[in-house]
């Protein structure tokens, strides 16, 4: 055989030769054919219906990844004048019947499509074209459409098909005794099979859909099922006498969701239907009420809206409570919004905002995290580019525990955050800007309003040697105005308050290469010299309370985390780092060091108390002596699939242990974990009477390519017990996912209604169709999980 391309024009008219070699031009008759069939094949474009969330939510990665534009969707764009390339044994013009005949191996080249038959006769006179015998169509995305007979025609309006079968590249499967299509765009298949599930032919697949007839309207988009039944391993399990869906390629479409379930020792059975409203491309409405036999009807209802230049969600919720041992009776509900809009390329605003009834009422009922103890609300302005930084914020904080008073109730508008850093060298270094200003109120305490000042410059200079010096200098000031701050031991109700500081960064690196890998040894001293005093105990701190001094913070010229607080005298801080670094991947990191207060005040010290007679932060920082504890790092991967970090504080009188933070990740064939350690050594000016040790740790074994097994535990070392722990057994293959959870989560707290619990939580998942869930008990959200029922994917 030989391939020859032939023209695409004069179809039906030009002359053949007679005889089994014969070659010429039937482009229309041939281009028919390879179009048609792709127009009669169904398709598995996964689609994103109803979408529940706008924001970082794991449907928008499905758990089955399909290829675009498969059997579904609109008539692939067909290029009229592109060449069209035929060979077969024969290829004959029957004068007497006015048909077109190519037969034997007859193969097909058209538009990225190929097409391949024993026969292929084209019919001028009734304008139809029949393919026979082992039918068989490759379209452009991989998709195989196999058939004995197929008779069409030439208009594409109507069609027959005999013993049709297609495989997408993905490997769902539909097959049908008979395909008829009509009107142009409706496919019927009788006694047909439906499967994203891949099978040997001996065995059935896992699951499929047979139908006396499944319909795709191609033009409604809607998949159709009549006396439809739902097989398992080949045996019925479900039959529904009509079922409809629409077909994957549509992304949103009104119509009921997926119902999920659930069990409550406190709400009682519940389950939910939600129903989704596709309003307009771009934006929608879904209503999912659920309801609970133990406490009545929670309504609720998700608005969503995305525009050209960001979006946003607006979620509802409310229930006329029937009891009140949920922390209240009678109506209670909450409004939570969260949206980000671009205002320019360098500019952007945003929100993110919950209101509520009440502080327990969306823990009650899943909501929330029954472990979240405090509301943040959020609006923002936000400005950035190469080197300016602006962000404008408001935000209102509110306590969520029984015990909470009104003092923790506050807001904070405006907090106002500017960063500048100048284009061209100053003094031969960087010269930089930060600008800070805030107002906070209260309903019962200190008011205050800050604005901070901040200049810094910095040179880095390496010498003919290798030596690094990185001199610096800053310059801040601090301007507070407060009210029903008496604490201090003033009268005024305005405080001005600044520090200079200057100071040199040294470092000699030192660098080695062997035959295992490059070595690095850095030592690095740096001394830093302010005014000896300078009296903070004025000034309320509001947000420099949160002081954890490791490997990290032991080169930062300031070391507190805000700017209500600062450090003041000399000081040094001294440290050695070693790296390594092999070819083949393999590192590590050392680092360790001390902090010595030479002279002046040291800040640490006296941290002073609050109002409520709170320290501002623990005075057992580890910086509060004139030498404070060691801090060392230790960051390791000795071979692919392994990574360790540890962090770890020593008191620097006697070595002992005062804090570490230990995790360490491994894969190794098919087993990976997560083990987590950490220990504080006690503080009673945190709330640890005691030294604190507890482990955290996953565990997940591949038992082989669909099953798997996997645990968690939290367990407290000091108390000899478990704090939480879940175990999952899961099967996953290319159509199914199954997954049986069992929680175990034993805190206590009064102040937020948390007690021990127990859940079972069982989910399955089938590609192009949708998933379901169903939970003994709602405060399985323990672990952040929202509630939420199955939805279409």
């Amino acid at each position: 055989m030989r391939r020859a391309p032939l023209p695409h024009i004069q179809c039906g008219t030009a002359q053949l030769k007679d005889g089994p070699r014969g070659r010429t031009s039937c482009a229309r008759a041939l281009a028919i054919l390879a179009f048609v069939l792709v127009v009669a094949t169904v398709g598995t474009h996964a689609a994103l219906a109803q979408n529940p969330s706008f924001f970082n939510s794991g449907l928008n990665n499905p758990t089955f990844k399909t290829a675009p534009n498969a059997m579904f969707g609109p008539t692939p764009t067909i290029n009229k004048a592109a060449p069209l390339y035929m060979q077969a044994d024969d290829l004959a013009y029957d004068s007497g019947n006015n048909r077109v005949v190519a037969q034997g191996n007859v193969e097909i080249y058209y538009n990225n499509f190929v097409l391949t038959a024993e026969q292929v006769v084209y019919d001028r006179a009734q304008n139809r074209l029949r393919a026979m015998g082992s039918v068989q169509l490759k379209d452009p995305n991989g998709n195989i459409s196999r058939a004995e007979e197929l008779d069409i025609t030439d208009n594409f309006g109507e069609a027959f098909v005999r013993q049709l079968s297609v495989v997408t590249k993905d490997d769902t499967r539909i097959a049908g005794e008979r395909a008829v299509r009509r009107e142009g765009n409706v496919t019927e298949f009788d006694k047909a099979k439906f499967t994203p599930c891949k099978s040997d032919g001996s065995t059935p697949p896992l699951w499929c859909i047979t139908a006396a007839r499944i319909t795709h309207d191609q033009k409604s988009a809607t998949i159709s099922y009549q006396d439809a039944a739902f097989e398992l391993f080949g045996v019925p399990v479900l039959y529904l006498p009509y079922f409809e869906h629409p077909d994957p390629t549509v992304k949103r479409r009104s119509g009921f969701l997926m119902p999920s379930f659930g069990n409550s020792s406190t709400l009682g059975f519940g389950f939910e239907v939600p129903y989704y409203f596709a309003l307009a491309p771009n934006y929608d409405f879904t209503f999912h009420p659920r309801y609970w036999s133990k406490q009545g009807m929670l309504w609720q209802g998700d608005w969503r809206h995305k525009t050209s230049s960001g979006e946003y969600v607006v979620n509802v919720a409310g229930i006329d409570q029937q009891t009140n041992d949920l922390g209240g009776s009678g109506w209670r509900s909450s409004l939570e919004t969260k949206g980000q809009f671009a205002l320019s390329s360098w500019w952007r605003m945003g929100w993110d905002v919950t209101l509520e009834s009440d502080k327990t009422f969306r823990r009650a009922y899943a909501l929330d995290s029954v472990l979240q103890t405090d509301r943040v609300n959020l609006a923002y302005l936000q400005g950035m580019s190469d080197r300016n930084y602006f962000a404008m914020k408001a935000y209102q904080f509110g306590g969520l525990t029984y015990d909470n008073g009104t003092t923790t109730a506050s807001r904070v508008f405006p907090v106002i955050d500017y960063n500048y850093i100048a284009g061209q060298p100053v003094f031969g270094g960087e010269l930089s800007f930060d600008a800070h200003t805030r107002s906070m109120t209260r309903t019962n305490g200190v008011n205050s309003n800050v604005l901070a000042l901040d200049g810094n410059w910095r040179s880095k200079n390496i010498d003919n040697i290798g030596q690094v010096w990185t001199p610096f200098a800053s310059l801040k000031g601090n301007v507070t105005n407060y009210s029903g701050y008496t604490v201090g031991p003033t009268s005024d109700d305005t405080v001005f308050n600044g520090v200079a500081a200057a100071g040199v960064t040294y470092s000699y690196p030192w660098v080695a290469h062997t035959a295992f890998g490059s070595h690095t040894f850095e030592p690095t001293a740096q001394i830093i010299t302010r005014q000896s005093r300078v009296d903070q105990s004025k000034m309320p701190d509001e947000d420099a309370r949160s002081l954890v001094f490791d490997d990290t913070l032991l080169f930062d010229t300031d070391k507190f985390s805000g700017y209500d607080r600062y450090e003041t005298g000399t000081r040094a801080n001294l440290g050695i780092q070693y790296t390594f670094q092999a070819a083949n991947g393999v590192s590590a990191k050392g680092v360790f060091g001390q902090s010595i207060h030479l002279a002046g005040q040291n800040a640490f010290t006296n941290p002073g108390v609050d109002t409520a007679g709170i320290v501002n932060f623990s005075p057992y920082s580890g910086l509060g002596s004139t030498r404070s504890d060691y801090v060392a790092g230790a960051y390791l991967t000795p071979w692919r699939g392994f990574n360790l970090i540890s962090q770890a504080r020593f008191d620097e009188r006697d070595w002992t242990l005062v804090r570490q933070d230990s995790i360490a990740q491994a894969t190794y064939g098919p087993v990976s974990g997560v083990l987590g350690y950490t220990f504080s050594h006690f503080d009673p000016y945190t709330g640890a009477v005691i030294d604190q040790r507890e482990l955290n740790s996953t565990l997940t074994l591949r038992l082989t390519n669909t099953w798997s097994v996997s645990g968690m535990i939290r367990y407290d070392i000091d108390a000899t017990k478990v704090i939480q722990d879940q175990l999952q057994l899961k099967y996953a293959d290319e159509c199914f996912v199954l997954s049986l959870n069992y929680i175990e989560n034993y805190l206590q707290n009064p102040t937020i209604n948390l007690v021990p619990d127990r859940t079972i939580m069982l989910r399955f998942e089938l590609k192009h169709i949708g998933d379901f869930a169903y939970r003994t008990n709602v405060l399985n959200n323990v672990l952040g999980e929202p509630n939420r029922g199955g939805t279409i994917q």
